[in-house]
């Protein structure tokens, strides 16, 4: 029986640094308020005239593919997920496919918020364990400064730019995505989402001078979901796999929020030197946050390490994956 394992992690993040003495410049509030609150102390910015997230999506895969001594024309399929695409067509990841010349490759877009990593990587392992594809690319692509309202101090703060990549591969080892669970639930749709420029309210002047092209966050209602959500996902792909907290070598939240890790972390008993963070330096980078932390992180790991990623975002959706890093 085949398995799907990621074989190889890369990523990006633009050199532009917006810290929280130069936000506290633009919207009212200070390091202090911030740092309390959800954890952050800087987020990067991409500031390239002209580039969107293909821009660091296309850095990441390239990085990917030079670091795994994979040629082009070898990737089969590229998925990239993002929230934050260059247009509303054609696809970001045609775009990516493009620019890294993926020759023989198929690429298209999911879109499942800041879950958008686990998402794409349980496709990609179907895609794989079917025995379709040999090389899959998981692109995770988030340019959020291009839809973060930076007069609106509740969310700025919280948001920063870049992309991670993973080649997945198939083995006949038990490595790899063992097991996940994944759930969505409109009812999110009021507290988390862009309200206008999609075809219910499409962009107009005043939508524009009415911040509803921008980001709007009911951040007391997310937070409640995110921490209940995150961590009954957990707990079942745990249960489903016989696995206790003392089992797991490392759990990998979404950054959202340092409160929200922390909380999921806890009630899930898992100390949090077992517990990978890196929001502190990136922010929240969305459906990248999962891969750009492992990315980061990965000196700390070693093959057979028990991984689980959980992350939860706009829909509401969210979901758990189980992982053994072979790497």
């Amino acid at each position: 029986m085949l398995n799907a394992r990621i074989s190889g992690i890369a990523s990006y993040v633009p050199d532009d640094i917006l810290d929280n003495e130069m936000l506290s410049k633009m919207v009212d509030t200070n390091d202090e308020w911030i740092t309390t609150r959800v954890g952050i102390k800087e987020r990067r910015i991409l500031r390239q005239e002209g580039a969107g997230s293909s821009f660091m999506g296309i850095k990441a895969v390239e990085r990917l593919l030079q670091s795994t001594g994979t040629k082009p024309e070898e990737v089969e399929l590229l998925i990239c997920a993002t929230s934050n695409p260059d247009y509303r067509f054609p696809s970001t990841a045609s775009v990516i496919a493009h620019g890294c010349n993926l020759s023989n490759a198929y690429a298209y877009d999911i879109q499942a918020a800041c879950a958008g990593f686990i998402v794409a990587v349980e496709d990609a392992a179907a895609y794989i364990k079917s025995g379709l594809r040999k090389k899959v690319v998981v692109v995770c692509a988030e340019k959020m400064s291009s839809m973060v309202n930076y007069e609106d101090r509740s969310t700025c703060a919280l948001f920063g730019d870049a992309a991670a990549a993973v080649l997945i591969e198939p083995t006949d080892r038990p490595v790899g995505v063992i097991d996940a669970v994944m759930h969505v639930d409109g009812i999110g749709r009021e507290h988390l989402l862009m309200k206008a420029g999609g075809s219910v309210k499409p962009t107009t002047v005043e939508t524009v001078l009415a911040g509803e092209n921008k980001l709007y966050q009911e951040g007391r209602q997310v937070y409640k979901h995110a921490v209940t959500d995150m961590l009954t996902s957990s707990l079942d792909v745990m249960k489903r796999n016989n696995l206790t907290a003392d089992d797991i070598d490392y759990l990998i939240p979404h950054q959202a929020n340092m409160r929200i890790i922390e909380a999921v972390a806890d009630r899930a008993g898992v100390p949090m030197d077992k517990v990978l963070v890196n929001i502190e330096y990136r922010g929240n980078t969305s459906a990248a946050s999962i891969p750009l932390c492992l990315d980061e992180c990965k000196s700390q790991l070693k093959p057979g390490d028990k991984l689980i990623l959980t992350a939860f975002g706009a829909g509401f959706t969210w979901g758990a994956m189980y992982l053994i890093w072979d790497l």
